[in-house]
C-alpha cells in the first residue's frame, strides 16, 4: 500500500497518448489513441530521411506518385502534422493516409517533417524544426548529388507550397513570416495553406467557449496543449500562439506570399482563423478563406476519403494552379 501511495500521479493526459506525472516524468505512446487502417495501395512511394542537426534525431517522410501522369518535374508540397505541439507524428496512420491522398490528387512530392514535441521541448523548438526542414530542402536544391527523388529532373524547386494542420498550421504561419524576411533561394515558395491553424489568446472566442466538451478538440484540451507547450512564463497572447499578440512583428510591413486559410464551422479554432484571415485581408495581403461549415477539427485527416475531403483537395489543387508561377 505504501508503494501505491507514493506512486507518481498523472496530472496531464493528452488523448491517452501523452501523460505527465506529478514528479515531472513523462510517458508517451508511439501510436495514436484511435485505430486507423493505412490505405497503401502501392500507387504512392514513400521513404524516410533524416534532417536537421543529427543530435536531434529528426526525420521527414517523402511521398511521390509511383507513376506520375506527367514526365515534368513535380511540385513540392510540405505538410506539417497537428497535435497541439504535444502529440502526433509523421508515422501515424492518419497522417500517412492524408499524405497518400495529397500525393495522388496533387501529383506532387510531399514532404512531411516531424518536429520536437512539448513539454519535453517547449516552443519555439517545433517552429525552429520547421525552419530546419525548409533549410534541408534548400540544401537539397543546391547539392550536386541530392536525393534522387529531389533531383532537378524529378522535383520542381520553383513550385513549392507549404501547409500544415492545427499546430502544423501555426508552423506554416511562422514559416510565411520567416520567408518574407529572408531569401529562400534557390527554391521558390508559391503559397501557404493553413488548415485549421492552432492559434490562441488569453480571451476565449465564441467558438472556443461554445465548443461542446465531446468535440474532437475541446476547450479543456486546447488550453492544456498551450499550457504544456508555451515557454515558461508565456501566455496564450505570446506571438508564438497569437499572431496579433503584443510584441509580435508588424504584419502590415510583411510581404506575404499567397495564402489559403481553411476553417471548419464546427471547429473550436474557427473564430481565430477567420479573424486571422480577415485581418490580413484588411492589411492588403493575398489571402483567401475557405470554410467547411459542417466540419469539425481535422476532418481531412480523420477521413481523407470523405466528400468534404474531396472538396478540400479540389480547393488546394485550384490554389496551386492559380499560384504556380509569379
Amino acid at each position: 500500500m505504501a508503494g501505491d501511495a507514493t506512486a507518481p500521479q498523472v496530472v496531464d493526459d493528452c488523448r491517452g497518448v501523452l501523460r505527465v506525472f506529478d514528479d515531472g516524468s513523462i510517458w508517451r505512446s508511439l501510436n495514436p489513441s484511435f485505430t486507423t487502417t493505412v490505405f497503401d495501395d502501392g500507387s504512392i512511394e514513400w521513404k524516410d530521411l533524416p534532417f536537421g542537426s543529427p543530435d536531434l534525431g529528426l526525420h521527414l517522410r517523402l511521398y511521390r506518385p509511383s507513376n506520375p501522369s506527367s514526365s515534368s518535374p513535380l511540385p513540392i508540397f510540405f505538410y506539417f502534422h497537428g497535435g497541439g505541439f504535444c502529440i502526433g507524428s509523421r508515422t501515424w496512420p492518419n497522417c500517412q493516409n492524408y499524405c497518400f491522398r495529397l500525393a495522388r490528387d496533387l501529383s506532387a512530392i510531399i514532404i512531411a517533417p516531424d518536429y520536437r514535441l512539448s513539454p519535453e521541448h517547449p516552443l519555439p523548438a517545433a517552429i525552429h524544426d520547421g525552419f530546419a526542414s525548409l533549410d534541408w530542402l534548400r540544401s537539397q536544391a543546391s547539392e550536386a548529388n541530392p536525393d534522387p527523388w529531389l533531383s532537378p529532373s524529378s522535383a520542381d524547386f520553383s513550385r513549392i507550397f507549404i501547409s500544415g494542420d492545427s499546430a502544423g498550421g501555426t508552423i506554416t504561419h511562422h514559416l510565411s513570416l520567416r520567408s518574407s524576411f529572408s531569401d529562400p533561394s534557390p527554391i521558390r515558395i508559391r503559397g501557404f495553406i493553413l488548415l485549421m491553424p492552432f492559434f490562441g489568446g488569453e480571451i476565449h472566442t465564441s467558438s472556443e467557449t461554445e465548443c461542446p466538451p465531446d468535440a474532437f478538440l475541446n476547450l479543456e484540451l486546447n488550453d492544456r496543449y498551450w499550457r504544456l507547450s508555451l515557454p515558461r512564463g508565456a501566455t496564450r497572447d505570446d506571438p508564438i500562439s497569437n499572431p496579433f499578440g503584443p510584441g509580435g512583428p508588424d504584419l502590415e510591413s510583411v510581404r506575404f506570399e499567397s495564402m489559403m486559410v481553411v476553417v471548419g464551422g464546427k471547429d473550436l479554432l474557427r473564430d481565430r482563423a477567420v479573424e486571422y484571415a480577415g485581418w490580413l485581408k484588411e492589411l492588403g495581403k493575398p489571402v483567401q478563406l475557405v470554410e467547411f461549415v459542417d466540419q469539425q477539427h481535422g476532418f481531412f485527416t480523420l477521413d481523407p476519403w470523405s466528400q468534404p475531403s474531396d472538396q478540400l483537395m479540389a480547393s488546394i489543387k485550384r490554389f496551386m494552379q492559380d499560384n504556380h508561377s509569379a
